[in-house]
């Protein structure tokens, strides 16, 4: 059965008296710094910015929102990552280009392509494992990429660095996400 709304932290859980799914969430996902949970908190914020996390997340989907007509994808990446390092990691985004699959339709597509209108790159900078908080918006720079520049300079690259990032984009605080994307509406 797929969640088609969302449901609250206090929701119970049948069969466990007093334990709610809030309970489950913060067992699941306590570890925000993980790679494989930051990338969703990214998600979230992006979709905060842009006022469009009305519904649950939909896994899989060939985007991560819609706003304003336009398809937008959410990277993410961090120096720091939940296990001991002996450096801070490389900053580096996956761009490949990918047969998109529709879950509103539950249809692939019939090549692989960059099926969003933009990127959004999400950077958590903190490099001091004492320091870093990933609930901190000061602790994290955005770059906003139309996919069209992204297929200009990167052609077809599958991935991408932050330094290549940034000779052709700056970093914009959380504040301005919204401002950027829709500055992005009207140039695309």
């Amino acid at each position: 059965m797929r969640m088609n709304k969302k449901i609250s932290v206090d929701q119970e859980i049948t069969g466990l008296p007093g334990v709610k799914i809030g309970d489950f969430w913060s067992w699941a996902y306590s570890d925000v710094l993980s790679n494989t949970v930051r990338p969703l908190f990214a998600e979230f914020l992006v979709g905060y910015a842009l006022d469009v996390i009305e519904s649950p997340r939909v896994e899989w989907n060939y985007i991560d929102f819609c706003y304003k007509g336009l398809k937008i994808e959410v990277k993410s990446s961090g120096y720091l990552q939940s296990w001991n390092m002996e450096k801070p990691s490389l900053i580096k985004f996956d761009i490949a280009k990918k047969i998109p699959w529709d879950a509103s339709t539950n249809k692939y597509g019939d090549h692989e392509v960059r099926s969003a209108d933009l990127y959004i790159f999400c950077v958590l900078t903190e490099k001091n494992p004492d320091n870093v908080c990933v609930f901190d918006l000061a602790q994290w720079e955005f770059y906003v990429f139309r996919t069209s520049d992204i297929n200009k300079h990167f052609r077809d690259q599958k991935s991408i660095t932050l330094s290549r990032l940034q000779q052709y984009s700056q970093p914009i605080a959380f504040e301005d996400v919204k401002k950027r994307v829709d500055e992005m509406v009207e140039l695309l």
